[in-house]
């Protein structure tokens, strides 16, 4: 802006034209606009202050706890309206109408509690001693079918369990000399694999096996769990197989955890066994083949004790084996079930958690009851249980002795309904 000197005083120079009002509008609009910044610039020091950030904190806690709140509740809800209609047929739902427990127990508000019992084991290894003749059972030979010569079904695959008829299932029973089914059924053509392949130095090496302890991992389902090392006697380490069968999905999975198998194929106790060409899609029934068939896998074994992959050995096996086997005289033992004690909660139970197939479980469970199973008597608590439900995550076994149950277990593996 121009200034001239007027009667000794500086004067604004005020400029006509077009020019002048350009000038004038640009310098009017430039005060207005540093005015409104100036204003502008005073409302975000309110942001700043500190009361603020409180009552904004506040605020989204809040709105957090309101949401939390509303899943919870619809996720019980939701919960309980899937037990109220299970899909049962008119069968189970008619046994179950019966049963004197209800359909949808009521939930506890807390978690049960279940501790271990005391179980008055020998104090070291040194101090047992198998018995000669503790059991007195009729003496029978067992051959399995290798191949199925004549499938009852038109295909060319052959199936793990083979193709037994119901008939051929009810002279299993029998106890005589004979040849069941009880897995690794080849099929007709000389190329045919029912599955559960394994190397031949894994086969030589559970074919020397004494006493086998094992348990397995499909599907990467779970992580390893080493047995207890300090708690196992040094006579079970040289004399006791540790084997953990494994798919090569969890192989390379527990690989990338930093259990990798040593130049023996071990990781801590565990003889890392892998199996390749799994018989089931479902790893649930993949998992049954060595939980149920040990005497197929282990053929010179005299004991063999399975654990469940949830669970970890801190025991030694022999002091087991003295314990339930030995010192009961028995031929197998299994633990009863910590919660349920009758097929017919199992079945609601199994159902609830959507393990398997809902109608599937219904013939199944007719089929059972077809075969002689019966409800248990709450009347009679003493009374062996017709229809107990076990907890099959520990299974204790004499193998050797073991002809009728194992006659069970290969009728459990045969049985592909």
């Amino acid at each position: 802006m121009a200034l001239f000197k007027y009667n000794g005083e500086w004067l604004q120079e005020r400029r006509g034209g077009l020019i002048g009002a350009i000038l004038n509008s640009v310098v009017a609009r430039n005060e207005q606009g540093s005015r409104v910044a100036r204003r502008g610039r005073r409302f975000p020091r309110n942001l700043l202050k500190p009361r603020f950030f409180r009552w904004l904190l506040l605020l989204l806690a809040v709105l957090f706890f309101c949401v939390f709140a509303t899943f919870v509740l619809k996720l019980l809800s939701n919960g309980n309206e899937e037990e109220k209609h299970l899909p049962l047929s008119g069968e189970v739902l008619e046994q179950v109408s019966s049963y004197d427990a209800p359909l949808t127990p009521p939930k506890s508000k807390r978690r049960k509690q279940h501790f271990p019992c005391e179980v008055g084991l020998a104090a070291a290894v040194d101090n047992i001693l198998e018995p000669k003749n503790y059991m007195n059972f009729t003496q029978f030979s067992l051959e399995y079918v290798e191949r199925e010569v004549n499938p009852h079904a038109n295909s060319p695959q052959s199936r793990f369990g083979g193709y037994q008829t119901l008939n051929e299932r009810k002279k299993s029973f029998l106890a005589r000399n004979q040849t069941i089914h009880c897995g690794f059924v080849k099929g007709m053509s000389r190329l045919s694999s029912p599955g559960f392949e394994l190397t031949e130095n894994d086969k030589a090496y559970m074919n020397n096996c004494r006493v086998a302890v094992s348990s397995c991992i499909f599907g990467s389902s779970d992580f390893l769990r080493r047995p207890t090392s300090r708690l196992i006697s040094e006579f079970s380490k040289k004399n006791v197989c540790f084997v953990m069968f494994v798919d090569e999905q969890t192989l390379s999975k527990l690989s990338s955890e930093g259990h990798t198998p040593d130049e023996k194929g071990h990781v801590g106790l565990w003889k890392i066994v892998v199996v390749r060409n799994l018989p089931y899609l479902d790893m649930r029934k993949t998992g049954k083949v060595p939980k149920f068939l040990s005497h197929r896998l282990f053929p010179s074994s005299r004991y063999s004790l399975w654990l469940d992959s949830k669970m970890r050995l801190n025991t030694d096996p022999m002091l087991i084996i003295e314990f339930f086997l030995w010192r009961m005289r028995a031929e197998y033992a299994i633990s009863n079930h910590y919660d349920r004690h009758c097929v017919w909660e199992e079945v609601l139970q199994n159902k609830r958690l959507n393990k398997y197939n809902h109608t599937a479980i219904d013939e199944q469970f007719m089929f059972y009851q077809s075969d002689g199973l019966r409800k248990f008597n709450p009347s009679d608590p003493n009374t062996p249980l017709p229809s107990c439900a076990y907890l099959g995550a520990f299974l204790c076994l004499n193998i050797n002795d073991l002809y009728l149950h194992i006659l069970t277990l290969c009728r459990t593996v045969s049985a592909e309904h």
